[in-house]
């Protein structure tokens, strides 16, 4: 059957960690770790890994406009600061940041039904569609996860699939909404499978109605990015969203990912954190240090 395939691919990663056992190996990691990952230098880095977002009801075309502005007008202002990595909007906001965007920086847009995923296939496929042919560089769509908890990998990651397959060129990164995945092992099992359904980057959450990312939640991924790498080669990215608003939220997924993954992730190509309020608060703090 099809939908053994998905099963096979789950147990192909095996994870016997209980939620308690991850709560205390991230305690240690921040316990041992935090300290020398809370530099300037380090806030620098973490600053070029930024989505800065919008995502609201009341954006219009002037909002997300000033809103690019303020990136274009940082370009190059502080040589020794890298801009963001990428702008988050909605997708039928592409096209604005594609007329006003002067500065080096990607275009991301979430779509396929953002951020419920409730929607039909046929209209996720299209939005995406939509979205890569106005210019988005990058993707970020959510797991069905009505699928997911009913245990129909199938349908959930023949969606993945198809969405994938529509973005081309264009990077997926496919959000797991793990404040509604309830444990450790659906948040691995559904990293798995977005994994094997070609998801370029692992992102936590939507920060629309359920809790955002947690250090447990991270840690967890990670572990299936890892484990995935180790049989394929293939380094998935890890994008970090929701809630993450102070630099000490910041330097805590850092320092883990760092921990997990190596020194090779510590990038904007491999590493991304979604925020609308983080950006001024680093950029703050660097210019205090």
């Amino acid at each position: 059957m099809e939908s053994d395939k998905y099963v096979k691919a789950i147990g192909s990663h095996p994870f016997k960690m209980t939620d308690n056992e991850v709560k205390e190996n991230v305690n240690r990691i921040i316990s041992d770790k935090f300290n020398e990952n809370n530099t300037k230098d380090i806030y620098k880095k973490i600053y070029s890994c930024i989505d800065l977002t919008t995502l609201n009801t009341t954006d219009t075309k002037e909002s997300v406009w000033q809103f690019v502005e303020q990136v274009n007008k940082f370009d190059g202002s502080t040589p020794e600061l890298e801009n963001v990595a990428a702008l988050c909007v909605y997708p039928n906001f592409v096209p604005v940041v594609k007329e006003a965007l002067t500065a080096n920086v990607k275009i991301a847009a979430v779509s396929a039904g953002f951020p419920s995923s409730q929607t039909f296939v046929e209209v996720k496929v299209a939005e995406t569609a939509l979205a890569v042919s106005m210019g988005a560089d990058e993707i970020d769509v959510v797991i069905n996860v009505g699928l997911f908890l009913c245990e129909d990998y199938e349908e959930m990651c023949e969606e993945l699939t198809e969405i994938k397959e529509t973005c081309r060129d264009s990077t997926l990164k496919v959000i797991l909404e793990t404040g509604a995945l309830e444990n450790a092992s659906n948040i691995h099992k559904s990293s798995v499978l977005a994994l094997y359904s070609g998801a370029d980057f692992l992102k936590t959450s939507t920060g629309k109605g359920y809790p955002g990312a947690t250090p447990e939640a991270v840690y967890v991924m990670c572990h299936a990015i890892k484990s995935y790498y180790q049989k394929t080669g293939r380094k998935i990215g890890l994008k970090v969203s929701g809630g993450v608003s102070t630099t000490a939220d910041a330097v805590t997924y850092y320092t883990i990912m760092r921990e997990m993954l190596g020194e090779e992730w510590c990038n904007p190509t491999l590493f991304r954190v979604g925020t609308s309020r983080l950006a001024n608060t680093l950029l703050s703090e660097i210019n205090t240090h």
